[in-house]
């Protein structure tokens, strides 16, 4: 994933107040990536108390775990960063005599974490989904007609189309590791490339249709397109459905859904893990499976509208969501997903030169 939404900060940090509440946990997770409701239940049937902080990229995270003394003890990356957070040493392993829940998980989906994590010995999945389209479906059908599939990269990336759309508002992800992989799929390139030359192609491309987009940001979009000031964004599967809840809650006649486009998306996963220096890791194991608890999360699923890892949990997941194909991908569309590869420093440096070409134009 790359924020996911802005959490109610003085609900979530007044859990830490009260009386007798003596022992904490310190967690750090994306932002609206849970309820008030489950940080208070697990205060109330555990006594620990959650310092909750809240950060919108991976890179934040990141910044704070390589500095060190975080005072973190559960914090939340996505799986191409935490590979190479782990390579560095800032995660302990899990003890899994503590984390009896953990034999919930759905065994396949770990499997395709442990691309970042082998045998899941550090990190266990918080929730997953895939970055695609968000799209105002009204809006989008009066320039383009209402035949046409949305389904599709083109709709951002090829310059006839976009050029369409420009006028009511397109979005990007400021996320170099989802962007490229997605302009990669749009080329019919490998979108696991690590090769330069890839990245240069693929920069050249977004140039080409850069005057179309508004602006990049990872968060703003979700408001944007709850109130139909934006009509497409790329983003994450759960942040445009919760904007298409918003906007139907508003009753304010914006229509936004979401499309997986059928040339390739990514599927990543966020990561439950501890850091090596954490202060509190029996409260943080204890807070992880806590949250593994198949009741909790399918509730955390019913209210950020990501689909989970938790098998045990599906029967509990409102069936409106676990149904629908956009939040749990069919086996067809599964097979058209891939994971994001961890660059090395090389490639990480070309990655930056690149995508700041391309957010600043220049």
């Amino acid at each position: 994933m790359t924020t996911r939404r802005v959490l109610a900060l003085g609900a979530a940090m007044g859990l830490v107040a009260g009386p007798a509440l003596t022992d904490t946990v310190n967690v750090f997770n994306w932002s609206d990536y849970i309820t008030d409701e489950v940080l208070e239940m697990f205060t109330e049937r555990t006594g620990i108390a959650i310092n909750y902080d809240v950060y919108d990229s991976n890179d934040t995270l990141e910044a704070r775990l390589l500095a060190g003394s975080s005072g973190f003890d559960v914090v939340v990356p996505t799986g191409t960063f935490l590979q190479r957070q782990i390579a560095a040493g800032v995660y302990q392993p899990l003890n899994r005599d503590l984390l009896p829940n953990m034999a919930g998980m759905d065994a396949e989906l770990m499997a395709a974490a442990a691309a970042h994590d082998p045998d899941n010995e550090h990190a266990v999945i918080y929730m997953w989904g895939t970055t695609g389209i968000g799209y105002n479906i009204d809006m989008v059908a009066e320039r383009l007609g209402e035949d046409f599939e949305v389904d599709t990269w083109a709709m951002i990336f090829d310059p006839e189309i976009a050029g369409k759309l420009a006028d009511c508002g397109i979005s990007w992800l400021d996320s170099p590791t989802d962007m490229f992989p997605a302009a990669f799929a749009w080329m019919g390139k490998n979108p696991q490339s690590t090769e330069a030359a890839d990245f240069e192609a693929a920069a050249a491309m977004m140039m080409g249709v850069r005057d179309t987009v508004r602006y990049f940001h990872s968060s703003q979009y979700i408001t944007d397109l709850a109130n139909g000031e934006t009509c497409v964004a790329v983003g994450w599967s759960g942040d445009v459905l919760q904007a298409a809840e918003r906007a139907e809650s508003a009753g304010n006649d914006v229509n936004v859904w979401y499309a997986i486009p059928r040339e390739g998306a990514m599927q990543w996963f966020d990561m439950m893990g501890i850091p090596a220096d954490a202060p509190n890791p029996e409260n943080a194991h204890a807070f992880i499976n806590f949250i593994l608890e198949p009741e909790i999360t399918a509730k955390i699923t019913n209210y950020v509208w990501f689909p989970n890892g938790n098998a045990a949990s599906w029967p509990m997941v409102e069936e409106e969501i676990f149904t629908d194909p956009a939040i749990f991908p069919t086996e067809e569309v599964s097979e058209t997903l891939f994971t994001g590869v961890t660059y090395d420093s090389r490639t990480d440096r070309t990655v930056t030169r690149l995508w700041t070409r391309v957010r600043t134009g220049q």
